[in-house]
């Protein structure tokens, strides 16, 4: 028998969100303050770049440097991560980094910098950025629910897009404009307050954690079910910590397998696109030095607003439709910039890429978290940066040496090979995607 429509019980509200919690917040306040150095440098360290050449090409090796270190670092990075308290980690990857930014302003000062001087600082970036990149996203599970994670995820990576480029690449581009070397000297002074709140995170964050054995039931090797809810505990790191156990886990996992390998042809074509970006805004668009800032902002409009919706995305169409429609619309993006016919089409333009992106990256870093085994995780998160941000340096000085010929042509066709590289694994994305568990909705 059914109830009558007129007596029936009205619905009950759906249940709002709990809230991520206090030590969330921490790691979210530090990755912000990460972020605001990071988006002071990214702006004035190409800037100062061209103060000492023009040439596409060594103005592109200064991006192309910021990614070498993943990979010639980025597994050892994996591996440290997995075996030290990633709270120390985290410090220490933004201590070197406050050390080198720190170096590099007195050298601009004493008029003593060169191009080669500051691609070296630029490498020392990367091998920082490496080590608390990596504790930071290998942390994140330690602090918040697995249901929180895509929520968790699009906050911590809005608050890197909103303070990078609504805050510091403003900051960055008037800073350069009154001296060469004070945007380096505010980056030092943002990379220590990081420091202090990663060593204020819980022991949660500091070590691997382990969900009890009988809540696991594997699909494929250590992969626990994407609905599975467990008390997960920490644990202390084994004796010895291989990379040999993440290379035979991700050799033997074919969905993370493939999606390496379609991260690594999309991403070097992004990379390849960006690589002239600055000299694009400066000379072809003749947008002034001071006001590089503001375009970048311009461009995190749509990076932001990703950010903010991507969770919500992902609980009502899925994780794999959603990141096929962002890899398509990120290449989209980037190919309309080389065909703009002014800069105000242009950041339009550049903005829906960012919008795009942005919205894969929350998705995508949240599916890692969720399958991947959280004891191994630093290793197989080094090992896919590796294999995937590897590949950016090489894709970045091709892409300036086309630059040469037109500061165009990179954005032309680093976009249009995007678009097809999804295309070709639209399949991987979507049926992939649910077949290896990772379809779990968003705490949204």
């Amino acid at each position: 028998m059914t109830a009558d429509a007129s007596t029936a019980a009205p619905a009950a509200p759906a249940p709002r969100p709990k809230g991520l919690g206090r030590d969330f917040g921490k790691l979210w306040t530090a990755a912000a303050f990460s972020g605001l150095a990071d988006g002071i440098g990214r702006t004035a360290v190409p800037l100062i770049a061209t103060t000492l050449t023009r040439d596409p090409v060594l103005i592109s090796l200064v991006g192309a440097l910021a990614f070498l270190p993943w990979l010639i670092f980025g597994l050892p990075a994996g591996m440290i991560v997995d075996r030290f308290d990633r709270r120390m980690v985290m410090a220490v990857g933004n201590g070197l980094r406050c050390a080198v930014a720190l170096a590099l302003a007195v050298l601009t000062v004493t008029q003593t910098i060169t191009v080669w001087w500051l691609l070296a600082g630029v490498l020392l970036f990367g091998i920082g950025e490496t080590l608390f990149d990596n504790a930071t996203n290998a942390a994140l599970p330690g602090v918040v629910r697995r249901p929180q994670l895509d929520r968790a995820n699009g906050r911590i990576q809005m608050a890197q897009v909103t303070i990078d480029n609504f805050v510091a690449t403003p900051i960055g581009g008037i800073l350069f404009a009154l001296s060469l070397a004070l945007p380096l000297w505010v980056g030092t002074i943002g990379y220590l307050v990081p420091i202090a709140l990663a060593l204020l995170l819980p022991l949660s964050a500091a070590r691997p954690l382990q969900s009890p054995p009988d809540t696991i039931v594997a699909r494929e090797p250590d992969i626990a079910p994407a609905g599975a809810e467990a008390e997960a505990v920490p644990v202390a790191p084994t004796a010895s910590v291989s990379a040999g156990e993440a290379v035979r886990y991700l050799l033997n996992h074919r969905y993370l397998r493939a999606m390496v390998l379609f991260t690594s042809v999309v991403g070097s074509a992004l990379s390849f696109a960006q690589a002239a970006s600055i000299l694009f805004f400066l000379d072809a668009q003749h947008v002034p030095a001071a006001a590089i800032g503001f375009v970048t902002a311009g461009v995190g409009v749509g990076a932001l607003l990703g950010s903010v919706i991507a969770s919500g995305l992902v609980s009502r169409f899925g994780r794999g439709p959603v990141m096929l429609g962002a890899n398509l619309c990120g290449g989209l993006g980037l190919a309309l910039v080389g065909i703009a016919p002014n800069v105000v089409t242009a950041v339009l333009a550049y903005s829906f890429g960012a919008f795009a992106i942005s919205i894969w990256n929350v998705p995508w870093g949240a599916l890692r978290q969720q399958i991947v085994p959280p004891r191994l995780f630093g290793r197989v998160l080094g090992i896919i940066r590796m294999l995937t941000w590897g590949l950016f340096p090489i894709a970045t000085v091709l892409g300036g040496w086309v630059a040469r010929t037109s500061l165009q042509l990179p954005f032309l066709i680093g976009g249009a090979v995007a678009m097809i590289a999804a295309l070709v694994a639209a399949r991987l994305i979507v049926v992939g995607t649910k077949a290896a568990g990772a379809e779990q909705l968003a705490d949204a």
